[in-house]
């Protein structure tokens, strides 16, 4: 249909109002028009011409790039989700370079084919990007003659962590399509998804795609890149982890000539409508500091449990995560890697602190008491975040606003699994339920998410409490209140406050915190730029995987075509046994499988060398070994021990408690997959749960909760949440305590019969 005169709805419910889509605000209420700009897949979009509307909402800006002309209204879904479209939910913790599904429109007779619509395209669409709104961000390879060297080692380490996830959904050629790498400043951002229809990638073509770049980057970087992409092309380098590594420690060298500078401003308020401020922050409340040298950290929480303690909760986290930084500040040339790890093992400190005076004071069920936690240290030219449970972190720079957290709740969780589309599964009741928060159980089931950003350009990140982010205020309001920071128009202080205020007159149901760090990067006076050169000493080790954590970015490595086994000489071996080693080897190939010639290789290898045969060979990697036949999708397992698990049933409020819980000795377990936010979970189906009378379903214990992010106040009691999962209901679980607190599950029971049928499960993939 054609467009007479293309209108944007106002997105507050109260209003919609239509308006010029010149306008940048209601004509009518002043709130904010979200211009929410969107690609369209698939083949049918081909037949629009700019100017026509799809659906009565989406108008057709240019090819495949629509614009939501109804942003205020959820957009309209399908209960099948295409097999296609699974990888971008899978995926969803990557959001800030891979695009979302949206949503879908269906247009009728001469159009009767589905167009599914993707968002956080790279498309400008405010900020200094407002001249070229509508268009598509440029790609990497034109931007890359003109970019700055650390910007250059920037999109090539993101291109890098981004290879094992995309990998593992089947869709690692986009990262070897230059017409997919797009870039917004320093990020790279991915316009599509490409499926591995023929072959997998390898890391070999990467290095071949990166050498064409080689004589176009930096003079700092050349040699460096070159001797890099020989190592990618000639197989030295085997993983995307060691490729990782590598560019880690070409960043580090290249940070050198980078100076920046941290400001640090916090402001929390109780809000017009709760009785104490359970949110909590650090720097304290109206503390504004400046840091050239050394950590700068900044902390939000938002404290869990009413008037029980969620104000004890968040300033306990607080202090506990403040003196083991303290001591972490004191210990020198301290790599990503470790750097990662301790802020994971001081979250999950934190959360024992807690955990621990909960139980020493006996609390239970809705007087437990816990916490959000949101934090960001600065360190040189890199910014690392730490995460559990709904408090956000956000990025601003001039050319966009982008959310950097995923919250840690059921909607998220849905799309993570790929059961739902992040739009749709917020439209249920319960989609703002926690799954997670410090303080509600053992930090071994514990999984907080650890980022790290390199900061190349001048930026302002946003850590804030759910007061302020909820109802996308952050999105409508982030060009009018913290653009004017980058532009040396307002004060950190200021801004602070204002955003607080903000909150409390447009949210107002609950308490508002905010912690601002105002990035400022400039050229060091000490530091020439020195030319780089790549480290003589590959394949590099793996770093130790930390237990428990949720890691974005910071990928496992990728599985390889072939995996190169260490040969190790001794003068004193007698070449007849050698010989007759490589003999049987070749005789073994003959009559089995590759994975078994591995297994054998290693035996004999060990035999040799006077090793154990249970030796791990130096270039193994957990991630790289195919999964036990007995813990594959589809196998059942029976627990021999009473084992903690993570509940993924929805909770009637936004308390954590009660999504962890236990299962008793004798319960059956169907695996379904992997858990895509972690390496060391699985996603299980429980089948039966024996109890002391024999019924098949574990007795379920309940108590009343208050709803905690409700749109107002409320003290009426909802329905419990449950504190032990019931048969049917699906559950994650370390894999290591499956494994050794379980045994095969062979008899033929009816119970589990009729609970898990064969039912459809999504295979992990294995290493080709």
């Amino acid at each position: 249909m054609q467009n007479p005169a293309a209108t944007i709805y106002c997105p507050n419910p109260l209003c919609q109002a239509p308006n010029p889509l010149s306008h940048n605000f209601c004509q009518k209420c002043r709130t904010p028009l979200l211009k929410r700009y969107l690609r369209a897949v698939g083949s049918a979009i081909d037949g629009y011409s700019p100017g026509e509307i799809l659906a009565e909402r989406y108008l057709v800006k240019g090819n495949r790039i629509l614009l939501d002309t109804k942003p205020g209204l959820p957009p309209e879904t399908k209960s099948e989700i295409p097999e296609a479209l699974a990888p971008y939910l899978k995926l969803s913790p990557y959001k800030l370079h891979i695009p979302q599904v949206y949503g879908l429109s269906q247009e009728s007779v001469p159009h009767t084919q589905e167009i599914w619509l993707l968002e956080e395209v790279p498309i400008y669409s405010g900020g200094t990007g407002a001249s070229a709104e509508g268009q598509l961000m440029p790609e990497l390879v034109s931007a890359w003659q003109t970019a700055p060297a650390l910007r250059q080692l920037n999109w090539l380490w993101q291109m890098a962590q981004l290879w094992q996830p995309l990998s593992k959904q089947g869709v690692t050629s986009t990262l070897l399509t230059p017409g997919m790498l797009r870039v917004e400043g320093s990020l790279v951002r991915l316009l599509d998804l490409q499926s591995d229809e023929t072959s997998t990638p390898t890391l070999q073509e990467l290095g071949q795609l990166w050498s064409q770049w080689v004589n176009d980057a930096q003079p700092t970087v050349t040699n460096f890149l070159k001797q890099l992409c020989q190592q990618l092309t000639t197989n030295q380098v085997g993983t995307s982890e060691q490729l990782v590594e590598l560019l880690n420690e070409g960043m580090a060298q290249c940070g050198l000539a980078e100076s920046t500078t941290y400001q640090i401003a916090t402001r929390s308020d109780t809000g017009p409508k709760r009785r104490r401020n359970e949110d909590a922050c650090y720097p304290p409340n109206g503390t504004a500091v400046a840091v050239t040298t050394g950590m700068g950290v900044a902390i939000v929480c938002d404290g869990i449990g009413g008037h029980e303690g969620g104000d004890i909760a968040s300033n306990l986290a607080i202090d506990t995560i403040r003196q083991r930084i303290d001591n972490l500040s004191q210990t020198s040339n301290c790599n990503p890697n470790t750097l990662s790890r301790e802020l994971e093992e001081a979250t999950c400190q934190a959360n024992d602190m807690i955990s621990e005076r909960n139980d020493h004071e006996q609390r239970y069920d809705r007087q437990r008491m816990g916490t959000t936690l949101v934090m960001a240290l600065a360190e040189g030219h890199q910014i690392y975040l730490t995460h559990v449970g709904d408090s956000r972190a956000y990025r601003v720079t001039r050319t966009g606003c982008h959310q950097l957290t995923l919250d840690d709740d059921l909607a998220s969780r849905e799309v993570r699994l790929g059961y739902a589309i992040y739009r749709d599964a917020l439209q249920q009741p319960t989609s703002g339920s926690l799954v997670q928060a410090l303080g509600m159980g053992s930090s071994k089931i514990l999984h907080p998410t650890v980022q790290r950003f390199v900061v190349d350009e001048d930026c302002v990140f946003l850590l804030c409490s759910d007061g302020l982010s909820d109802l996308d205020r952050v999105e409508q309001y982030w060009e009018r209140e913290i653009i004017p920071i980058l532009d040396r128009q307002i004060d950190l202080a200021t801004a602070a406050s204002q955003l607080v205020q903000l909150g409390n007159s447009l949210n107002g149901h609950d308490n508002v915190t905010v912690a601002l760090i105002y990035c400022q990067v400039g050229q060091s006076q000490e530091t020439g730029q020195a030319e780089l050169s790549l480290p003589q000493r590959t394949p590099l080790p793996l770093p130790t995987p930390t237990q428990g954590a949720r890691t974005i970015l910071q990928s496992a490595p990728a599985p390889t075509r072939t995996q190169q086994l260490p040969s190790r000489h001794s003068p004193r071996r007698p070449w007849p046994l050698l010989i007759g080693s490589v003999l049987i080897l070749g005789l073994g190939g003959a009559l089995t499988y590759w994975g078994f010639i591995l297994d054998g290789f290693s035996q004999i290898s060990s035999l040799i060398n006077g090793t154990s045969t249970t030796a791990t060979s130096p270039t193994a990697s957990p991630s790289d070994s195919s999964p036990s036949p007995s813990l594959k999708p589809g196998a059942l397992r029976e627990l021999t021990q009473e084992t903690t698990v993570s509940v993924s049933v929805p909770s009637p409020s936004k308390s954590p408690q009660g999504v962890q819980g236990t299962l008793p000795a004798k319960s059956v377990l169907k695996l379904q997959e992997q858990n895509p936010d972690s390496s060391d979970l699985v996603v299980v189906k429980v089948c039966l749960m024996p109890s002391n009378n024999g019924n098949p379903d574990f007795p379920r214990t309940t108590q009343p909760k208050t709803t905690k992010h409700s749109a107002v106040p409320s003290s009426r009691s909802t329905p419990a949440t449950n504190l032990h999962p019931k048969v049917g209901e699906v559950v994650t679980i370390p894999e290591t305590t499956l494994t050794n607190g379980s045994k095969p599950y062979t008899s033929s029971n009816p119970e589990v019969q009729k609970e898990c049928p064969d039912i459809p499960v999504t295979p992990s993939p294995t290493p080709t």
